[in-house]
């Protein structure tokens, strides 16, 4: 998978806090959790792997509906010196 930078720099807290909520129920403490503040991740099973695929393509197709709409404002301030 490559890394769309131009679509990274759009990602919000509110984005990162959806993601870590969905995967929330993977956590397991351990058990001196409030002692040591350590605790692990449970694998992930094939449906939360599918949601995670769906949850992505969501995420993906709105960050570039965001992309286009501010390149467009970019294109329409800068004026006609884009066109190559």
């Amino acid at each position: 998978m490559t890394l769309r930078y131009d679509l990274a720099k759009e990602i919000t807290p509110e984005m990162v806090l959806e993601e870590a909520v969905a995967n929330q129920h993977r956590y397991k403490a351990e058990p001196l959790f409030s002692q040591t503040g350590v605790g692990s991740l449970l694998s992930a099973s094939t449906s939360d792997s599918a949601a995670e695929v769906a949850r992505s393509m969501v995420r993906i197709q709105k960050l570039t509906q965001v992309a286009k709409k501010n390149g467009a404002e970019v294109a329409t301030r800068k004026g006609p010196s884009l066109k190559r």
